[in-house]
C-alpha cells in the first residue's frame, strides 16, 4: 500500500530543516499503515497476521508464549470420517466394541449431490477451528489431519481424547438426510454403563458443552435448528455412538447441516461461511471452558 500525504499538491519546503521534520513525521505514520496492511492478510486456518502455534506429530499443537485465556486447556477436535475411507471398505467395516454393542470401525460419510465429501468439509472446518482455539491459547489435538489412508476407528477417536485428558472434545460432521430437511443439531451422550463404556460422569458436562456450542453456532451462522431431529431444540441425545460412549471427557458431535438439502449445501460449500461456523463453535467451546 502506498502512502499519500494529506495534499497532493503540497508546496515544497523552504529549507532542509523543514524537509527533515516533515520526513520524520511521516515515517511513523507510514509504518503504522504497513502494519495495518500486514494484519489484513488471511489464509484459511491461519490468518497471516497471527503466527500459528507450533505443530507436533499427530496433529497436536501447542500455544505460543503469551497466548490467550485458554492457556493450559486441551481441546480435541475430531474431523468426522476420512476422504480415503471408500478405498478401504474392509478395514472400515470391521466391527469394534462401543460398550453397549458393536459397530463399524468407521463409515465413508456422506457427500453433496455434486460430490463434495463430508470428510473434506470436516477437515477444513477442523483447521479453521483449531486456528481460532490456538489464538485463545488452547492446546489443540486433531484425531487425524488428513495424514492417514483411512480411519481412525471410532473407538480410537474416543481414546485420543481420553489420552489427551481433553477439557473438551468435539466431533465435526454434516448430515446426509433428504432434501427439505435442513438445519443443524448437536448430539450429546446419554447414560451408558456397559462393557468398556461409562458415560455417567460426562453426561452433565457434555450437555453444558453442547448447549454452549449450539448457541455459539446459531449466533455466528444464522443456521436454524434442525427441522427433522431434536424437536426444534437442535439438541439430540444418543447412546449408540462409539465416539461418545467410550469418551471419558466432555464431548459432543455437531451435524453442521444437511449435505443433501439445497439451502444447506450453499452454506456448507462456502469457505467464508465455514469460517463463521468455526467461529461459532469456537465461541461455544471457549464459553464452556471458562465456566468449567
Amino acid at each position: 500500500m502506498s502512502y499519500e500525504g494529506p495534499e497532493d499538491e503540497a508546496p515544497q519546503p523552504r529549507s532542509r530543516r523543514a524537509l527533515t521534520l516533515t520526513f520524520a513525521a511521516l515515517v511513523p505514520v507510514a509504518l503504522l499503515g504497513w502494519l495495518g496492511w500486514s494484519a489484513l492478510g488471511d489464509e484459511p486456518g491461519h490468518p497471516s497476521g497471527t503466527p500459528s502455534a507450533s505443530a507436533a506429530p499427530g496433529g497436536t499443537s501447542t500455544p505460543s508464549p503469551g497466548a490467550g485465556s485458554l492457556a493450559g486447556k486441551v481441546v480435541v477436535i475430531d474431523p468426522g470420517h476420512n476422504t480415503g475411507n471408500f478405498r478401504h471398505t474392509a478395514e472400515i467395516n470391521k466391527q469394534v466394541d462401543v460398550g453397549n454393542g458393536k459397530k463399524e470401525c468407521d463409515t465413508t460419510g456422506t457427500a453433496t449431490n455434486a460430490g463434495y465429501p463430508e470428510a473434506k468439509f470436516t477437515l477444513d472446518l477442523a483447521h479453521r477451528l483449531r486456528a481460532l482455539l490456538e489464538k485463545q491459547g488452547a492446546t489443540v489435538k486433531l484425531t487425524h489431519d488428513g495424514d492417514r489412508k483411512w480411519g481412525p476407528c471410532v473407538d480410537e477417536r474416543a481414546r485420543i481424547g481420553n489420552t489427551a485428558h481433553a477439557d473438551a472434545a468435539i466431533s465435526l460432521h454434516a448430515d446426509g438426510s433428504a432434501e427439505g430437511n435442513h438445519g443443524f443439531h448437536v448430539i450429546m451422550p446419554g447414560a451408558v454403563h456397559a462393557g468398556a463404556a461409562d458415560t455417567r460422569p460426562i453426561v452433565a458436562p457434555s450437555k453444558k458443552l453442547g448447549a454452549r456450542v449450539a448457541a455459539g453456532y446459531r449466533r455466528a451462522t444464522g443456521e436454524p435448528f434442525s427441522n427433522y431431529l431434536g424437536d426444534g431444540t437442535g439438541m439430540v441425545t444418543r447412546t449408540d455412538l462409539g465416539g461418545l460412549n467410550l469418551s471419558t471427557v466432555p464431548k459432543v458431535f455437531i451435524e453442521c447441516g444437511n449435505m443433501r438439502d439445497t439451502s444447506d449445501v450453499a452454506l456448507l460449500t462456502s469457505g467464508p461461511w465455514r469460517q463463521k461456523a468455526a467461529q461459532g463453535i469456537s465461541e461455544g467451546i471457549v464459553s464452556f471452558l471458562h465456566e468449567s
